[in-house]
């Protein structure tokens, strides 16, 4: 099985930039986006032939939101976390099929001068009471944007940025505690030392000079580690400044 993940930074636009085109070339079995920016009646000539569609949108319109594309109908399909304080961006599709929860995840960012991290902590703690009681049942494989670079092998420049957003010792320390209590990282378990980048700024031709970080992820339980094939990262595929990761699965 495959699934891919990809923060498109506008599907429309993303659209005019060859996504159509890798998507059909990637054909995967799941296919997870996040920062749609659409609402349901902007979207609903996005289809795919041979794939249901499911889609969480933000009140603000044109901002934030998530998407998932699947081969396989899932056995259920839910919206957010049931808070009301972090459903209102879209953030989370949840599928579940035979074998685990799929959770497309949208991280909110903590932003410059860190305005929002205080937010971000509530999330995460939320987040990852949702995973522990999704296992009760199955095993989950959590992936999208998480706006995180774990470790120092995963950014650029880790000297520089240990108080922007996406870097801080909180927010690493959240994802830290996440892996600790039953979840794999699959591209750190599988490549513990290579390094790759899913994220570079629009500015400064920081992609052309690969100054980027690693902000997306798949993460499972446990419970799936002999499931894992392989994971990629496809820092050539362009149309946004995020680039897919995908994860082969085998059951």
């Amino acid at each position: 099985m495959k699934i891919v993940t990809w923060n498109v930074n506008g599907l429309r636009a993303c659209i005019t930039k060859g996504f159509n085109d890798f998507f059909k070339e990637i054909d995967a079995d799941i296919f997870c986006i996040q920062e749609t920016k659409m609402q349901d009646e902007q979207a609903e000539e996005i289809q795919f032939d041979g794939y249901y569609r499911y889609m969480n949108s933000a009140v603000k319109k044109g901002y934030a939101g998530t998407m998932v594309f699947s081969k396989i109908e899932p056995i259920s399909v839910t919206y957010g976390l049931g808070i009301e304080e972090h459903d209102q961006e879209g953030r989370i599709i949840t599928l579940e099929y035979d074998n685990f929860y799929l959770v497309n995840c949208y991280t909110p960012n903590s932003k410059r001068e860190l305005e929002r991290l205080e937010y971000r902590m509530r999330w995460e703690d939320e987040m990852l009471k949702y995973f522990k009681k999704l296992e009760e049942r199955k095993p989950v494989v959590y992936c999208g944007d998480l706006n995180v670079a774990h470790e120092e092998i995963d950014i650029k420049n880790p000297q520089t940025n240990h108080f922007s957003a996406g870097f801080t010792d909180d927010e690493r320390e959240k994802m830290t505690r996440l892996l600790a209590s039953g979840f794999i990282d699959t591209f750190r378990y599988l490549y513990p030392d290579k390094v790759e980048y899913s994220w570079w700024s629009y500015m400064r031709n920081a992609r052309e000079k690969n100054i980027g970080w690693r902000l997306d992820y798949f993460i499972v339980s446990e419970a799936l580690k002999d499931k894992i094939k392989d994971t990629k990262i496809y820092t050539q595929v362009l149309g946004s400044d995020h680039c897919p990761v995908s994860l082969d699965l085998v059951f």
